[in-house]
């Protein structure tokens, strides 16, 4: 897992093990799981946009990892891939009606406090401010997009991987938490990673992260619940239960390393 030969970012070293778990996780709950690896900004473009056009099920989940500032994470080659765009081609007729969700693992500005040597998930670049996702409401209808960290943070990536991701899956492990609407889900994530994580260490001890999300969703749907609930006839009017469902996990292996004096 590397980036181009001269783009100055540094390994993310829990990145594989996010990836490995997440692949593990989504197949056991019935995702047709699409891995793609250290792929370029064009590349990731021409996925999501694929995507976007061919056939798929109920529910589509994308989870996107790597470098990022607001707005933008960064491909293999260090080119920017505007989230805004790829989320746009999802308002596509082929996605009408289908229920879309995005998980974003990727910092969205460089804040923080001094501390010890920290690996992040944010870059060197700066994405423009005209490109930045500050129009969270041209994200599609019945989409939802969660952020491991709100405008302006890092996010914290560890050897054992990321806080976020590795916060979902553990959810997901769990019947009281797969079972839930998403989001349901999606809050009590962000309540487990804002209580339960803090850094350790020198002037970083205590430091949180709080991920968030943005919601344009019509009804319920209970993407990771037991497929059997919906055969039994206990999904309701105007949710979406046992989904027939598809999940792209596409992943960068590299991040930047900090020194905090």
């Amino acid at each position: 897992m590397a980036f181009h030969p001269g783009v100055d970012l540094l390994a993310r070293k829990g990145a594989k093990r996010d990836t490995k778990r997440l692949h593990r996780v989504l197949t056991r709950l019935g995702f047709q799981v699409d891995l793609h690896i250290d792929l370029t900004a064009e590349e990731i473009y021409q996925l999501f946009k694929e995507a976007s056009e061919g056939p798929t099920g109920d529910c589509f989940l994308g989870v996107l990892s790597s470098h990022g500032e607001e707005g933008v994470v960064f491909g293999a080659d260090g080119g920017p891939v505007r989230l805004e765009r790829i989320f746009s081609w999802f308002g596509s007729p082929t996605m009408a009606g289908k229920t879309k969700l995005f998980f974003i693992q990727a910092c969205r500005g460089g804040e923080l406090d001094s501390g010890v040597e920290i690996e992040t998930d944010s870059a060197l670049g700066t994405a423009d401010d005209e490109d930045s996702l500050s129009h969270y409401l041209s994200i599609p209808i019945d989409t939802a997009v969660m952020f491991a960290t709100p405008p302006g943070y890092s996010a914290f990536m560890h050897l054992t991987g990321s806080v976020f991701l590795q916060t979902l899956c553990d959810l997901l492990e769990e019947e009281g938490g797969r079972s839930l609407e998403i989001t349901q889900l999606m809050t009590r994530l962000n309540c487990r990673v804002a209580y339960q994580f803090q850094a350790r260490g020198g002037r970083l001890a205590g430091k949180k992260e709080m991920p968030c999300f943005v919601t344009r969703l019509t009804r319920q749907a209970f993407p990771f619940s037991d497929i059997s609930r919906a055969e039994s006839g206990q999904a309701k009017d105007h949710a979406l239960q046992g989904l027939d469902t598809t999940a792209m996990i596409t992943t960068l292996g590299r991040s930047r390393k900090r020194s905090i004096s």
